[in-house]
């Protein structure tokens, strides 16, 4: 079953999308950091990756112009985003506030 992107996003629940590449050096940063936002809020959060080296129409498409990028979408709607790496606390900071 292929997963659409729309589908995922478009939720009542905050999904955080990480653009990244396997070759950047502070997206490798920003792994741990993620898993750490996840491991602290559970089911507050979806947190997906998308590789833009592999889905670069994706990447197109919400004008990702450098990596890493955190894109936060409630509803399908972008109410998020931050390029380069980031705290895990500023994170779930924004998280809880609905950005």
């Amino acid at each position: 079953m292929k997963v659409n992107f729309s589908d995922i996003i478009n939720s009542e629940t905050p999904v955080l999308v990480d653009f990244y590449a396997d070759w950047c050096g502070p997206c490798k940063v920003m792994a741990p950091i993620l898993q750490e936002v996840k491991t602290n809020m559970g089911d507050e959060v979806r947190i997906i990756k998308i590789d833009v080296d592999n889905n670069q129409s994706l990447a197109g498409q919400y004008r990702i112009m450098s990596i890493p990028t955190l894109v936060m979408f409630k509803n399908g709607k972008e109410v998020w985003r931050q390029v380069g790496v980031i705290s895990a606390s500023a994170i779930t900071q924004k998280v809880r506030a609905g950005a």
